[in-house]
C-alpha cells in the first residue's frame, strides 16, 4: 500500500471522517507485519484496538457471574438435598428408638461411677473421641480453600475485562460526541 495512501487514511482516522470500510483497511495494514518505518507508532494503537474488538467477543462478565452462580445453586441444592435426606432418616431413626425405649421397662439410673477420677478418665476420653471426629470433619472443608485460592486468578482475568470494556464505552462516548459535532 501506498505511504501516502496510508497517510491519507490515518489523517481520515485521527479527524474522525474515515468510514468503517477505510478503518478496516487501516486495520488490514497494521496487522499484515509488512509496516513502514514512519508508520510503527501507530501500529501498537491499531493492535490494541483489535484486541479489544476481539475481547468483546469473548464471554461478557455477566455470562461468566451467570454460570458461576448457576453452578453454585446447583451444588447448594444438591446439599440441601443431602441435609434433608440424613435429617429424615434421623428423625425416623429417632422417633423409632423412642417409642422402643418407651416400651422397656423404666429402671432407676443410679450414678454409674462412685470415683471422681474414673468419671473424669471417662469424661476425657469421651471428649477426646468427639474432638478428633470433630477435627476430621473440618479437615474435609481445606478443599473448599483450595478452590478460594483457585478463583483468585479469574477475579484478576475479570477486572482487566473490566478495565477493557471501560475503555470501550469511554472510546463509543467519543465517537458519538464526534457525531454529534
Amino acid at each position: 500500500m501506498e505511504n501516502n495512501r496510508i497517510k491519507e487514511l490515518l489523517d481520515r482516522y485521527f479527524d474522525g471522517q474515515s468510514s468503517l470500510s477505510e478503518e478496516q483497511e487501516l486495520h488490514a495494514y497494521f496487522s499484515s507485519g509488512e509496516i513502514d518505518a514512519e508508520f510503527l507508532p501507530y501500529a501498537e494503537l491499531f493492535n490494541g484496538v483489535s484486541e479489544l474488538q476481539q475481547d468483546q467477543q469473548a464471554p461478557s462478565e455477566e455470562q461468566l457471574m451467570d454460570y458461576i452462580l448457576e453452578h453454585e445453586h446447583r451444588e447448594k441444592s444438591k446439599i440441601r438435598y443431602l441435609w434433608q435426606t440424613v435429617s429424615s432418616i434421623a428423625a425416623a431413626l429417632l422417633i423409632a428408638l423412642l417409642v422402643y425405649t418407651s416400651q422397656q421397662d423404666k429402671t432407676h439410673w443410679d450414678d454409674s461411677f462412685n470415683d471422681p477420677n474414673i468419671a473424669y478418665a471417662e469424661a476425657t476420653k469421651t471428649l477426646h473421641f468427639v474432638a478428633a471426629k470433630y477435627q476430621a470433619g473440618m479437615g474435609q472443608l481445606k478443599p473448599v480453600a483450595k478452590v478460594s485460592q483457585a478463583v483468585k486468578p479469574l477475579d484478576n482475568s475479570l477486572q482487566r475485562v473490566n478495565k477493557g470494556f471501560q475503555q470501550v464505552e469511554e472510546l463509543k462516548q467519543i465517537n458519538e460526541k464526534l457525531k454529534q459535532q
